[in-house]
């Protein structure tokens, strides 16, 4: 499975982005994906994710209600669409692929790039 992150760029408080994560590969369709970042000095955290079969979505505390993810499996393509942007929410955005939905980033067998995300106050 293949991931790549793209999107991110630089934004006002209060502004909106959607970063894309493309995916291929045979199984890409059956791994669930997830968002994490990882802002400087801090560790990896996790966003958002969505399952692979009925698309179930899961979002973290910090970004509920401001975050949605979603996929499309005819393109193969998750969507992270951020609305109310604020500066906390800098950090490198990676997309990652997993048999299961969890927070924990060393259980995720495949990762994305990476795309940095900075909300300016």
């Amino acid at each position: 499975v293949q991931l790549q992150a793209s999107g991110g760029g630089l934004v006002q408080a209060g502004g909106s982005l959607k970063l894309s994560c493309a995916t291929s590969g045979r199984t890409a369709s059956t791994y669930a994906i997830t968002w994490f970042r990882q802002a400087p000095g801090k560790e990896r955290e996790f966003v958002a994710s969505v399952s692979w079969h009925v698309g179930l979505t899961y979002e973290s505390d910090s970004v509920k209600g401001r975050f949605t993810i979603s996929r499309d499996n005819t393109k193969n393509m998750v969507y992270l669409q951020m609305n109310g942007l604020k500066p906390e929410d800098t950090a490198v955005y990676y997309c990652a692929a997993g048999k299961t939905t969890t927070v924990r980033p060393s259980l995720y067998e495949y990762w994305g790039q990476g795309t940095l995300v900075t909300v300016s106050s």
